[in-house]
């Protein structure tokens, strides 16, 4: 937006960098930028759903972004803001249904192997402790979903290795544990079982975004998980339409103020 002239470049590829089928790559230029939605529309196929992802820093509002506003699936990534923390309670006081973020994406090894674990224990949790680097906003949301699942208080203790380290949940008799030692495998602990090493690798940017784009409904684990954590009930219950909000940055950049 800071060019002084609108300008669109625009690229169709078929297949390479960005995987099998056709893409179309456009990148708008000065005040161009502020009406993308109209460049983007005509392009879409009729009855299929949107999926809006940003790669940076997402808007406070999602109903200020037309894209965000038209699109079935909103794809946010908290870890991309000067403050994770305070940007993921802004995802809870703006959530819709259909909202998604990448630290949530990023925990479904954990949660696929914690889930897994309590196959085969039939004892009463009692409370969780979570060992991370600090404001992560993948622990806060971890936080919320074992808090929100086992109803047990969850501590979480802040560690100097940035990500998530371990997450242990405490019995009246032993300790299930999940303790990661490298970025691809793990060690689970279970009451009266031997330890096992399990995969557990930190993905990339692209299996994240083809896991969320694998499900184009809404997530009501997110939401519950975000709302446990957050303290902002009733976020699966809101309507998933949004209105959108005209707002010109370069009015808003001219005054100094963000309204």
């Amino acid at each position: 937006m800071d060019a002084p002239n609108s300008r669109l470049d625009a690229e169709v590829s078929i297949g390479g960098r960005l995987g099998p089928g056709e893409a179309v790559v456009m990148r708008m230029y000065g005040r161009l930028g502020l009406h993308a939605e109209s460049v983007v529309l005509p392009l879409l196929a009729p009855d299929a759903p949107v999926v809006t992802w940003w790669q940076g820093e997402s808007p406070d509002r999602i109903a200020y972004d037309p894209l965000g506003v038209f699109a079935d699936r909103r794809v946010t990534d908290a870890t991309t803001s000067t403050d994770p923390v305070a940007t993921l309670r802004q995802r809870a006081a703006d959530f819709a249904p259909g909202d998604t973020d990448l630290a949530w994406t990023r925990l479904t090894g954990w949660r696929t192997l914690i889930a897994a674990a309590f196959d085969s224990i039939t004892e009463t949790p009692r409370s969780v402790s979570i060992v991370s680097g600090p404001a992560d906003p993948s622990v806060c949301l971890l936080s919320g979903w074992l808090s929100d699942r086992l109803h047990v208080p969850v501590a979480v203790r802040e560690a100097p290795p940035r990500g998530l380290a371990e997450v242990r949940v405490t019995f009246d008799e032993g300790e299930l544990a999940l303790v990661r030692h490298d970025p691809h495998t793990a060690v689970l602990r279970r009451p009266g079982q031997p330890d096992r090493a399990v995969p557990l690798p930190e993905r990339g940017l692209g299996d994240l975004l083809a896991e969320e784009l694998r499900r184009l409904d809404d997530d009501p684990p997110y939401s519950d998980a975000l709302s446990a954590w957050s303290g902002v009930a009733g976020l699966t219950a809101r309507s998933p339409v949004r209105e959108h909000i005209w707002r010109d940055p370069m009015a808003s950049a001219a005054t100094g103020t963000d309204d």
